[in-house]
């Protein structure tokens, strides 16, 4: 087995960097099932799946590399674990994991909840209000994103940037960096994959506006026309007898009736005259309180601050089980997160075993292998179609058992010398493909 030997200088480093840091929640799994004391499950639904503690099918580190492991098929999972109560306000808060989606992820999530301390564990389920929800999510080929969603003014806020995760069946490890002056980083495998500002890119950027100190002056004209004074007055009749008119000849006061003038309507202004707008010179505009955009604008640090962080949780669903978590760490130092990465994947992230079953010598051999093999194995056969009879032998999750009577298990056989020789310097220097051939290869 390869193993990392860290020089004694490194060692204080890591002690001091430690002593320095605020570590509020780490998580292993390296006490066995002690860890079932620590993780509750939720018992708000009977059909949530199980979680096991395992280093899965091909691990680094059979017992590092233990973590929790989805075991059931189209459920939905809810486990969580509970640490002392604290604030990020004024401070750094780092989230870090890692994840193993072995079973080739179809859809489903890998993702973690950062929840307050008066979670009910017990009764953990998809409507449970979180503070931070931060992983992998995939679902068939639309679906392939990291989340990243801050609880903000009782409201879930995405990220807006699109953040492609990674979908292969290796360990990775995913780091979430929020900072008290807004800026945030995420990383894949210790690399940033995206960063900027939570205002930003959360679109939660908040422009004050503030009041015009310019009042309405006392002579400001509001009226847009001046009115002639030839408006009527109030007690002006409206309506009179008609002088003009005249008792038609052929009225008949006794069939008729008396005759009376007929009425008419005044007309609305004295001596026919009309009410006429003019255009005001002196008309300025309506008066509006104008408002100005604050060139100096307060932030609102409360975007990514939280008083009461108190529960981790994986809280998910998934077609396909198998997805492993393992490494959990919520600190305030970068530095502490980035060398306890290095620490526990960083160690095993190159080197992997195959589980055998115990009653024959069976080793497997996974897709990523075989693109490796097409480019430092077959340039150097001889015969192109014997490459390509190789290739198709050598097919994913396939068992090569050597006493198999079959015309690949022979071929294997009969080139092994071959690929030996081919391969000496190379198996020198990675353990990792010498393994990946069934090689006993400790160093």
């Amino acid at each position: 087995m390869v193993q990392v030997l860290v020089p004694g200088p490194l060692w204080v480093l890591w002690l001091v960097r430690a002593a320095l840091a605020t570590v509020y929640f780490q998580e292993e799994f390296l006490d066995g099932e002690s860890w079932r004391n620590r993780w509750i499950p939720s018992t708000n639904d009977s059909n949530f799946g199980h979680f096991r503690l395992s280093s899965g099918k091909f691990y680094g580190d059979i017992q590092k590399d233990k973590g929790l492991q989805t075991t059931e098929n189209a459920k939905f999972y809810a486990i969580s674990s509970r640490f002392k109560p604290f604030s990020n306000k004024g401070k750094t808060l780092v989230i870090q994991y890692t994840v193993k989606h072995e079973q080739k992820m179809d859809c489903g999530g890998g993702y973690i909840k950062i929840f307050p301390s008066d979670l009910d564990q017990k009764n953990l389920n998809g409507k449970s209000q979180y503070y931070i929800m931060f992983g992998p999510d995939i679902c068939g080929f639309d679906i392939k994103k990291v989340h990243v969603i801050l609880f903000y003014k009782d409201q879930y806020h995405s990220n807006k940037k699109p953040i492609r995760c990674k979908v292969d069946g290796f360990t990775h490890l995913y780091t979430l960096t929020l900072r008290p002056d807004l800026t945030y980083e995420v990383k894949i495998d210790t690399d940033i994959i995206e960063s900027g500002n939570i205002e930003e890119d959360w679109n939660l950027r908040l422009r004050k506006l503030e009041k015009s100190a310019m009042k309405m002056p006392k002579n400001w004209e509001k009226s847009q026309n001046d009115k002639l004074s030839d408006v009527p007055s109030q007690d002006w009749d409206k309506h009179f007898l008609d002088a003009s008119a005249n008792k038609p000849s052929d009225w008949n006061s006794e069939l008729d009736g008396e005759w009376q003038p007929s009425v008419i309507q005044q007309t609305k202004y004295k001596h026919g005259l009309k009410s006429q707008n003019m255009d005001n010179s002196d008309y300025k505009d309506v008066w509006l309180h104008q408002k100005i955009e604050s060139s100096g604008y307060l932030q609102d640090f409360e975007l990514s601050e939280y008083e009461n962080i108190g529960v981790i949780g994986l809280e998910l669903w998934q077609v396909r089980s198998g997805t492993i978590f393992d490494n959990f760490l919520i600190t305030d130092d970068e530095n502490y997160a980035a060398e306890f990465g290095l620490k526990t994947w960083g160690r095993t992230k190159n080197t992997y075993f195959f589980s055998k079953p115990s009653s024959s010598p069976t080793f497997y051999l996974k897709p990523f292998l075989i693109h490796k093999i097409q480019g430092d194995f077959l340039k150097k056969q001889n015969s192109e179609e014997n490459s390509k009879e190789d290739l198709r032998t050598l097919h994913k999750g396939q068992r090569l058992l050597p006493n198999q009577s079959s015309m690949a298990s022979e071929r294997v056989e009969e080139r092994k010398q071959v690929k030996h020789q081919t391969f000496s310097k190379l198996l020198l220097h990675s353990s990792y493909y010498a393994r990946c051939w069934g090689y006993k290869y400790d160093k």
